[in-house]
């Protein structure tokens, strides 16, 4: 019997809410701002139609829509006011609340879904009155605002909820039981495999919860020179505890952009990661795997999930810098051609993709 030709599912039609502090733009902000920008390009490879609404200065190839309202204009009576918040959160919430308001009021004749890839609350708590169906992606663990928003309502949200690791979506649990999982990735063509080097690399975003200062402790003990890369987004902790430690054998090298970024950890023996947090998921375990380079790490939080005993070695929280030492001396004699394994093995932007494009379609076909 002669089988009639197979359809091709229709392309979608996404709006991608995108955070409205930081542009989505290279040298990314964080792991949140790389992370979205990395779905709405991955989406668009596939075919589907993705408008960004994200912060003002985000990647002209991303032709995003600068969220409105986000401007703070007051009058002087208003500015006297002692309960008036910080700006920067009434800028969030008035961004937020706009484009909500201007989804609702579009009906859905422009968008099949919403993926809110934000951290803010308003896009759940304003998700009833929507006509377009909502995906949220879990990127922290519970905030008090967006608890509130899910539990407010008085009917079951017209959400799906996406966590971007198994130890997230089990810190929702209480409040959202049945989130899906779907880690996040790497271009796995950007994040190539480097030669290795002697020294060892630590990067990401310079603040307390990410640990730098026990990193250049640990780096040091272990007799390795540390090179650090990363936004310095608390000056206090800059100041009180990472430039007090820099000189012989620890240097910070700026916030770099995505290839000279990429071929420093290539180039590195090792990476150190340092949570004093719970790392959601763990995004820049994955990117130095991807450049063949072996982890050492505090195990907290998703960060366990990206790392296994082939391409890293993992202290417990309570563990001291002398196991930390250990673990990048330890480390950076594994195979690298067994991290960059790894990292293709979960690490992929097609997989991420397909995965959420599945949740838009069984969301829409519910």
């Amino acid at each position: 019997m002669i089988q009639p030709p197979t359809v091709a599912p229709s392309p979608l039609r996404i709006a991608l809410l995108a955070s409205s502090r930081f542009p989505i733009r290279e040298p990314f902000a964080g792991g949140l701002e790389a992370h979205t920008w990395q779905l709405a390009t991955g989406l668009r490879r596939h075919g589907h139609h993705v408008t960004v609404f994200a912060g003002a200065g985000s990647d002209e190839r991303l032709d995003a829509r600068t969220f409105a309202g986000g401007e703070v204009e007051l009058s002087a009576g208003a500015r006297a006011d002692v309960s008036a918040g910080p700006e920067v959160a009434m800028a969030d919430h008035h961004a937020y609340l706009s484009t909500m308001l201007e989804l609702a009021a579009d009906g859905g004749r422009t968008f099949d879904v919403v993926h809110n890839s934000s951290t803010h609350h308003l896009p759940l708590a304003m998700a009833p009155a929507l006509s377009i169906a909502q995906v949220t992606t879990l990127h922290t663990p519970p905030t008090p605002w967006m608890e509130m928003a899910i539990r407010a309502s008085a009917t079951p949200l017209p959400v799906r909820f996406c966590a971007v690791s198994r130890h997230t979506a089990d810190a929702w649990r209480p409040t959202v039981p049945d989130a899906d999982v779907v880690t996040n990735a790497v271009d796995l063509d950007q994040w190539r495999p480097g030669p290795g080097g002697d020294d060892a690399v630590w990067f990401g975003r310079i603040v307390p919860e990410k640990g730098l200062h026990l990193a250049i402790d640990a780096t040091r003990r272990a007799g390795r020179h540390l090179r650090i890369a990363g936004p310095r987004h608390d000056p206090a902790y800059w100041d009180a505890e990472v430039a007090p430690r820099l000189g012989p054998g620890a240097e910070w090298v700026g916030h770099l952009a995505l290839p000279e970024l990429a071929a420093l950890v290539g180039a590195s023996r090792v990476a150190v990661v340092s949570p004093l947090w719970d790392e959601p998921f763990g995004l820049v375990a994955l990117e130095a795997l991807a450049c063949g380079t072996p982890v050492a790490a505090i195990g907290r939080g998703g960060l366990v999930e990206v790392l296994d005993a082939t391409c890293s070695r993992v202290v417990v929280p309570e563990a001291g810098t002398d196991a930390l030492a250990a673990a990048i001396d330890g480390a950076g004699g594994l195979d690298r051609t067994a991290a960059r394994r790894r990292a293709v093995e979960i690490g992929s932007v097609d997989r991420m993709v397909d995965q959420y494009v599945d949740a838009y379609r069984s969301l829409l076909a519910a």
